[in-house]
């Protein structure tokens, strides 16, 4: 065989070699992704779901405004279970977690109060705040941290994040990302 062919040859088979590798990488690649996505929400669905005696501890007493001029205790809701989220204006997961949150108080506002904590020294003013209100119609308790203080204190990072609290006033579960209405049932019918 010609000299010339024998070197055409070998380039087919190393770019066939080559195509068959990256082929083979991107599967790869692709089964790691998915598997990373698939702990991801594993973890998630973990962070939400379980929580141990041991775990628990007593949420934290704080007192703070209200978008309406109200002064609220989160101590005086003892007695009933509270879902308490932190949150902002500007941020995408609390758009799309709001709908559920608001389908949620409207079915147990008489069993359930919700304290949705608008994080106001992150967020984009009073303006931006009342029209998010008014867009999504939420009619649950809205306090505002001002200072930041009650969201460093329950380490609300990330947000949404939610704590579930009972009766006695002890943490049952934390959130951290978005929840649906399902998960909101599910954990406030859970015993921890």
């Amino acid at each position: 065989m010609p000299r010339h062919k024998k070197i055409a040859v070998f380039f087919i088979l190393l770019l066939a070699t080559g195509l068959i590798g990256m082929n083979v990488y991107e599967n790869q690649q692709k089964k790691k992704q998915e598997a990373q996505e698939q702990r991801q929400t594993t973890t998630l669905e973990k962070t939400a779901i379980d929580s141990t005696e041991e775990d628990k501890e007593r949420a934290s007493d704080f007192t703070l405004k209200t978008t309406s001029g109200e002064t609220i205790r989160l101590s005086d809701y003892r007695g009933k279970k509270v879902i308490l989220n932190f949150w902002a204006t500007w941020c995408p997961p609390c758009k799309a977690e709001m709908p559920h949150m608001q389908a949620f108080h409207e079915k147990h506002k008489n069993d359930v109060e919700i304290i949705a904590v608008n994080l106001t020294s992150l967020d984009n003013g009073n303006d931006a705040l009342k029209k998010f209100i008014e867009d999504y119609r939420l009619t649950f308790t809205i306090p505002l941290d001002q200072e930041g203080t009650i969201g460093n204190r329950y380490k609300a990072y990330t947000i949404p994040t939610s704590y579930v609290i009972d009766e006695e006033g002890y943490i049952q579960h934390k959130v951290i990302g978005p929840m649906n209405e399902e998960m909101m049932e599910n954990m406030i019918t859970s015993n921890g």
